[in-house]
């Protein structure tokens, strides 16, 4: 180090110690604008700007072209951790590459996305790996792993994990709680996080819109409670975009902006991702908190502290910036090969009878449906460089003289009330633009295009595409590609390449306007406005709505029975548009399959029974697959899908995805989309106990594959597992093997079986691999509530093998040590009203704004109705004789045994409010001694903390 370096630049020093004579040298001012997502250029130290979060969840997403690559339950579908580390590498390595030509992409990786699958109408479905905790993890450690790289102390990306913490909804996502049961927090969505943390190679976490038992998770104890305990690393928390105002604005949890911002902060989170590039607001609120006493220097340097160890990892003030900073693979040929591997390995055979692989020569294949020549794009993608949709993929593996096609929209015509119709006016040029193909920090901002004319009425107008994408929702799109949308001008165009947008301006809905449902109102969703006719052109209005009829020169089912007829193979290709129904902002309202394409899959069948079912969607659905010979799903496979599949169905690649959720039969199998509560209401392959239409783990095979030799053998701290695998087939293969567990006999419900292990191999012909694992002990253990830590209970645990979670083809036993169950000291200790065992409409909330929780009736609105509580196995000692409750709130409690006899009834209340607390005592009726269970009911709005007893 010369006398002009600092040591903070000194790249030989720990990095504890450089960030400590950075942050020495920062004036306190500046350590607080560092505080905001966009931070700033310090320039008397030398400083460049840095900013939080950059979309990567399945590859380089806003900034323009990259690599796509399938969509995270895709990946989560390849159940391939060492596939998943190559792809996080890859996109790790473009975002270097990219932000080597443009400092807009950012190296602090907002990914991977590691909320469990829970519910499979969440809008964010395709953002998630599986239903199962064991392997999102899996696979979330490895995605990480390849985007940190593997230098020993630099990083070439920062994953941040998203979204901290049970978040499965998008109704009313910023202001609806999840009540999470100590046994569901620990053993079900801490878990995810958890492993993957304690692996050693994320950066940091971001906070989820949602409350957790009556708490915004961006105030949560938690991050400090759990987070930071896992690791010594000084993870960086960064907000969700605007998440920081809604605790005011929206949540109404604090009075002020300056509350907010400091309990925040105090809580653990240390980058502020709201107001966009502007810092001001933020910098005025943390300054506020300070003035106000809220807030000390010290709360502010620790948070700091934290982003800048992130930069210093990621080589920001090393010389040369180092040792990732000359990463320049971008769009190479390795990782267009892996984009194509990577969805090769995520298509799931679901069902097949022996229509496919499709190997006889020369026959006809009719390739229809609204996906059939699409390579459909989420939120979080890049824009395509390469792009192969199942209809191009067929023409390239069969020739296009052996695939007919059939789009199957219905084409219409749009008649107004004066006669004419619906035009799209001549263009001197269209273009080949793409929305955000140029890049941008927030894409929500990206306006349509207002450099064409808008639509006129002519006596002729032009047939339209339309397609139904469920509840209603229709897309129309012009003869040239183009779909019609709505610019901030309000008039519509044929403008947009595809649906898209945070708001997505190129969806309508006809609703009726007269009794015979000839005429309709066309109203234009993203507005919520009406199509209207003006002299300037058609626009969306307030009023002088246009009444149109529809005029339908084919339907779409008509032109797919026609190819159908004359084909040996039909491929109907089925699924969502990730931008329409079913998104961020948006959960899906059913499991069936949209209308349209219903009746697209009746036509084919029914013009042909050699039909097989391709479906291309984020999320499972629910369809009677009875009469279909063939049953393939994938992700949205990114830019290499249609090639992907092609390969797959010609037998060139021999399935091998597994499904990552369960598939459930009906809507009527599925819990409400705010019961977190997996074990009371039976949620996912772990608890539910109907037959689902497939199950977890499910994905067939052209090969076939022979289980044997198990052994398991308890040790000292773990069990050994072994078992081979043998190939019966005739073709190289990949092979899902599958370890679940169970205890035999356990004293309060465990799972029916759950996931302790897997393996994907490839295997020759004849081949035998010999798979083995070694399972620590601490994988047997639940969360006991009645003493709040984890326990192993003694006795007997079963061992499943199979190619899924239902198709099991080994089973071994082995016996285990543990820790007997104990009765709930409860004359000592009492009980915590949230360490229930069972419970019936009870909700939990917040005991305190800062820790905490207390329990309420979930009635209509908050605290109404009833609720029931059911603790087991409650040790009385000798006798008690008083019980004391914590309560606040107004209404009733009454306890009872479990063998009927009522120990007292009291009255609540009411308190000053949800946060004034009282402590009320009864009498016991009668002396309660030794072991029983109790029941506690509540009846009003009053929140109950702790029970307590008294001899």
């Amino acid at each position: 180090m010369t006398a002009q370096t600092p040591p903070f630049r000194d790249s030989q020093l720990p990095f504890a110690k450089r960030v400590d004579d950075l942050l020495t040298r920062l004036i306190p001012a500046e350590r607080v604008a560092m505080l905001h997502q966009f931070g700033p250029v310090v320039e008397r130290l030398g400083i460049n700007a840095f900013r939080t979060g950059q979309e990567a969840l399945h590859g380089v997403a806003w900034m323009g072209p990259a690599t796509v690559f399938p969509q995270a339950v895709g990946l989560g579908a390849t159940w391939n951790e060492e596939l998943v580390r190559r792809v996080g590498e890859a996109v790790s390595t473009e975002v270097r590459a990219m932000r080597s030509r443009d400092d807009r992409v950012g190296l602090n990786v907002w990914a991977p996305t590691v909320n469990l699958l829970r519910h499979p109408l969440w809008g964010r479905n395709e953002e998630g790996y599986s239903e199962d905790p064991k392997l999102t993890s899996a696979i979330a450690t490895a995605y990480t792993r390849g985007l940190r790289g593997d230098h020993p102390a630099h990083w070439r990306t920062a994953p941040v994990l998203k979204h901290w913490l049970a978040h499965n909804n998008e109704t009313d996502r910023a202001t609806a709680s999840s009540s999470v049961r100590p046994r569901v927090l620990h053993e079900y969505d801490l878990r995810a996080f958890r492993e993957t943390v304690e692996a050693g190679s994320v950066a940091g976490v971001m906070p989820a819109y949602n409350l957790v038992n009556g708490r915004p998770n961006h105030v949560s104890p938690y991050l400090a409670e759990h987070l930071r305990a896992w690791t010594d690393q000084d993870l960086l928390v960064c907000s969700d975009a605007g998440a920081p105002s809604n605790l005011v604005d929206s949540e109404h949890y604090f009075a002020t902006h300056e509350e907010a911002t400091a309990a925040a902060l105090l809580a653990g989170v240390d980058s502020f991702t709201d107001h966009g590039t502007d810092s001001s607001t933020i910098i005025r609120r943390v300054q506020g908190a300070l003035e106000q006493g809220l807030l000390g220097e010290a709360d502010v340097d620790r948070a700091v502290r934290r982003q800048l160890a992130v930069r210093f990892r990621l080589g920001e003030f090393d010389p040369g910036q180092g040792p990732y900073a000359d990463c320049t693979d971008f769009d190479t040929p390795a990782h267009r090969a892996l984009a194509l591997e990577a969805a090769e390995q995520a298509v799931v055979l679901l069902r097949n009878d022996g229509l496919l692989p499709l190997t006889r020569e020369g026959a006809r294949i009719a390739v229809v449906g609204l996906l059939a020549d699409e390579c459909k794009l989420d939120w979080y993608s890049g824009t395509l460089i390469h792009r192969s949709t199942p209809l191009e993929g067929l023409y390239e593996r069969f020739g296009a003289d052996r695939v007919d096609f059939a789009e199957g929209v219905d084409r219409v015509r749009l008649r107004t009330s004066d006669g004419t119709y619906l035009s799209v006016p001549p263009a001197d040029w269209a273009g080949d633009e793409v929305r955000g193909a140029g890049g941008a920090l927030d894409p929500a901002l990206l306006a349509g295009r207002t450099d064409l004319p808008p639509l006129t009425t002519d006596a002729v107008g032009t047939a339209f595409a339309l397609a139904d994408w469920g509840g209603g929702v229709l897309t129309l799109r012009a003869p040239d590609g183009r779909y019609l949308s709505v610019a901030e001008d309000g008039f519509v165009r044929a403008s947009a390449n595809q649906p898209g947008g945070w708001v997505v301006q190129e969806t309508f809905r006809l609703e009726p306007h007269d009794s015979d449902g000839d005429k309709h109102l066309l109203k234009h969703l993203g507005t919520g406005r009406h199509v209207s006719v003006t002299a300037g052109g058609v626009k969306v209005a307030d009023e002088n709505p246009a009444v149109v009829e529809l005029e339908i020169t084919e339907r779409g089912e008509t032109a797919v029975a026609h190819v159908a007829a004359s084909a040996d193979v039909v491929l109907v290709v089925a699924g969502n548009d990730p931008h329409i129904n079913g998104r961020e902002t948006q959960d899906r309202s059913t499991l069936a399959l949209p209308a349209h394409q219903r009746r697209l899959l009746d036509a084919a069948r029914a013009a042909n029974p050699r039909t097989a079912l391709m479906l291309t969607s984020s999320y499972p659905y629910a369809i009677d697959t009875t009469d279909l010979p063939a049953v393939l799903w994938t992700a949205h496979g990114g830019q290499a899908a249609g090639t992907a599949l092609a390969r797959v169905l010609a037998g060139d690649v021999s399935p091998a995805g597994r499904l990552p959720q369960t598939w459930y039969a009906s809507d009527a199998d599925l819990p409400g989309l705010l019961d977190y509560d997996v074990i009371g209401s039976r949620q996912t392959y772990l608890y539910f106990e109907g037959t689902p239409l497939f199950p977890f783990g499910h994905g067939l095979s052209y090969a076939s594959f022979e289980y044997g030799d198990f052994a398991a053998h308890a040790g000292e701290d773990s069990v050994r597992v072994g078992f081979s695998v043998t190939h019966r087939g005739g073709t190289a293969a990949d092979e899902v093997a599958q370890l679940y567990g169970r205890p035999v006999a356990p004293s309060v419900p465990r799972p029916r079986r759950a996931l302790l292990a897997h393996r994907r191999v490839r295997l020759a012909p004849g081949a035998t691999a010999r798979l083995s694992f070694e399972l620590p002990l601490s994988a047997f253990a639940f969360w006991d509530v009645a003493h709040g830590s984890w326990r192993r209970e003694p006795g007997a645990y079963e061992f499943l093998v199979g190619a899924s979670s239902e198709d099991i083809r080994l089973r071994g036993t082995v016996e285990l040590d543990g820790t007997p169950a104990a009765p709930r000291p409860v004359l000592e200790q009492g009980l915590r009203a949230a360490d229930f065992d069972e419970q019936r409409d009870a909700e939990i909330v917040d005991r305190t704004k800062l820790s905490g929780d207390a329990v309420t009736p979930a009635g209509p609105a908050a605290g109404e109705g009833t609720a029931e509580l059911t603790y087991r196995a409650c040790d009385f000692g000798a006798g008690a004789r008083s019980v004391t409750v914590e309560v606040s709130g107004g209404g009733s409690l009454d306890l009872t045994l479990g063998d009927g006899r009522t120990l007292a009834h009291l009255a609540v209340g009411p308190t000053a409010g949800p946060y004034a607390y009282t402590t009320v005592t009864a009498a016991l009726r009668s002396p309660a001694a030794e072991v029983h269970d109790l029941h506690v009911t509540l009846r009003g709005p009053l929140r109950l903390a702790h029970i307590g007893f008294g001899g």
